[in-house]
């Protein structure tokens, strides 16, 4: 339990973060522009920064325990595959993205489409992910708040869920996003330091004996690797390949959304301009893939030898409840072997790394409601201030949605992270193609998301696992692959049957965003019949530098994951030539980094 010591430490923390909150209020509630895009100046280094942060939620440290705990080091390719995303946002849509000048990625429907189907997407859509989806990842990182409640202060769900949500709640309804993003800026550095503090912790464990018997130990033999056994394609199929041949194109994920969206389009959006938004995206991938892994990994590990199954974490805390007492609970188990003041100073980083997450889903997802929702279909002619106002009345309602989730209807990190993933199954390559080919239209992402949406309740709710039995794929897999496919050919022949969008609405959006390439000649061509030109006429197109940043860029990462975690195994060799070659990437990424973006 802590002591007085940690308990102040704690309080400090709360005390700054309000504090940070208090002074970006004086400019937040000016207008929705301050509120929701902190004015659009903010610099690339702090949005990186807020991006990781929001990204090292509280369950995030949960979820990979289960899965190493669950299915090895090797499981985590389920989200390092994202990466693959994030390079594609990173040197091809950062960029599109800061020129639209839209306030939300939502009100891009009404710029690239047009109609009733435009205006019925963007309404939908800003309840459907503002508030269904968004109290869904709220709720899940609220679970993770239960559940480090319970383990380290030994406090109830109910009082976790207040206590958790009220302080996050008053900073980001006073301060907008401006006060986020600061707030993140420094919970990103108590959290890290909390995460490593805790992997040190953990390996001095009497059951584990260092680092070098942690990873000598027969019982980790196998789940130690990075890499599945390619000799058993029912591991290293649904392991590696699907992820990285399918689920980072075709399926949508908060946070890593094929072309960016979500509250990472916000960040790009409230950028100076085009490089601070690419140079932003491309620190946050680096961020969140190279950096956090590690000390997360070794904790998972250690909680192995500490607590090898569910029922010596049942011993060692018996009034856990049996709704949360799953593999990821192990994580907070390990952090309760902190002495005082150290336990105080990781509660802390736990609560920045809940802060920091919940702080941006509130002012992402009240930005939906009042922009996408409040502002264009309730009261088109509210006042600015009548719109700050709704935001803060909207930060509320989320949250308490979420934590409702949170105490009813979740129970472990990996449900959730299952039924994301399967709900966006097969809409992944529209948000990469939207912007290059003309014939997408509205009822393309329409079909695509309800289909996806209905393959899922089916999938999950009607096909049990005995019904897809398979000698590679395990039942997620197979789900995933069916999902997609169905997803993929429905939306495919309704954009093929259905009337594409009008020609002055592809001249328009074209003209805004010039994405340039041969899925938009035929617009160019009629535009320029019309006497309309774009400035970019003879200009070269960018793509093929693009893709090519973007292999380079996902060997600089993976190369730096690895190189980092060979060190961390003691292999020196291997950790020394990937570092090199990491290096060499980097140099090529800035050599170009340029000629990617107009300033």
């Amino acid at each position: 339990m802590l002591q007085r010591i940690d308990w102040i430490i704690i309080g400090i923390f709360f005390l700054i973060v309000l504090s940070i909150g208090w002074i970006a209020s004086k400019t937040a509630g000016k207008n929705t522009t301050e509120f929701f895009l902190g004015g659009r100046g903010m610099p690339w280094w702090l949005l990186g920064i807020s991006m990781v942060a929001c990204t090292f939620s509280a369950d995030t440290p949960n979820l990979v325990t289960g899965m190493v705990r669950e299915n090895g080091v090797a499981k985590n390719w389920a989200w390092w595959a994202f990466l693959i995303t994030g390079m594609v946002t990173v040197f091809i849509y950062a960029k599109l993205w800061r020129r639209s000048n839209v306030m939300t990625d939502l009100e891009y429907y009404e710029l690239r489409y047009s109609g009733r189907a435009a205006s019925f997407l963007r309404g939908f859509r800003s309840i459907y992910l503002g508030l269904f989806f968004n109290t869904l990842i709220m709720g899940t990182v609220t679970l993770a708040a239960i559940k480090i409640g319970g383990i380290m202060l030994g406090i109830p769900p109910w009082l976790a869920v207040v206590g958790g949500s009220a302080v996050v709640v008053l900073y980001a309804a006073l301060g907008g996003l401006k006060g986020v993003i600061w707030a993140d800026f420094f919970q990103y550095s108590i959290a890290m330091f909390g995460a490593v503090l805790a992997a040190i912790v953990a390996v001095r464990q009497p059951e584990v004996g260092g680092l070098s018997n942690l990873l000598a130990s027969p019982q980790l033999k196998e789940t130690i690797k990075v890499l599945p056994d390619f000799g058993d394609p029912s591991v290293w199929v649904p392991l590696l390949l699907i992820p990285v041949a399918v689920q980072w194109w075709a399926a949508w994920y908060p946070g890593a959304e094929p072309g960016g969206g979500g509250y990472i389009a916000q960040r790009m959006l409230s950028a100076k301009d085009e490089k601070n938004a690419i140079g932003a995206t491309l620190l946050f991938n680096f961020a969140h893939y190279a950096l956090r892994p590690w000390p997360w990994i070794i904790v998972a590990l250690a909680s192995l030898l500490v607590f090898p199954d569910l029922d010596s974490i049942r011993q060692a805390f018996p009034d856990i409840s049996e709704t949360y007492l799953k593999d990821d609970i192990a994580y907070p188990a390990m952090l309760s072997k902190l002495g005082p003041g150290w336990i105080g100073l990781v509660t802390a980083s736990l609560i920045a790394a809940y802060m920091s997450t919940i702080g941006t889903h509130l002012n992402w997802g009240s930005s939906y409601i009042v922009n996408d929702f409040y502002r264009r279909f309730v009261k088109k002619d509210a006042s600015e201030k009548e719109l700050v106002g709704v935001g803060r009345i909207a930060t509320v309602l989320l949250m308490v949605i979420a934590g409702l989730m949170a105490l009813f209807f979740l129970n472990n990190a990996t449900q959730a992270f299952n039924i994301l993933i399967l709900s966006g199954a097969g809409t992944g390559a529209i948000y990469l193609l939207r912007w290059f080919w003309w014939r997408i239209n509205a009822w393309t992402e329409i079909v695509a998301m309800f289909g996806a949406t209905i393959a899922a309740i089916v999938l999950v709710v009607y096909v049990p696992d005995s019904a897809l039995s398979s000698s590679v794929l395990d039942p997620f897999s197979l789900r995933l692959l069916i999902a997609v496919a169905f997803t993929t050919i429905l939306w495919l022949v309704t954009t093929l049957v259905t009337r594409p969008e009008s020609t002055d609405t592809l001249i328009n959006f074209y003209r805004i965003t010039r994405p340039g390439g041969p899925g938009w000649k035929k617009v160019v061509d009629e535009a320029h019949k019309r006497g309309i030109t774009f400035g970019d006429e003879g200009k070269k197109w960018e793509m093929p530098l693009q893709i090519l940043c973007v292999f380079i860029g996902t060997i600089v990462i993976y190369s730096s994951l690895f190189s980092i975690g060979s060190f961390v195994y003691g292999k020196i060799p291997a950790g020394i030539i990937l570092a090199v070659s990491a290096a060499v990437g980097t140099w090529f990424l800035f050599k170009s980094f340029s000629r990617l973006s107009d300033g």
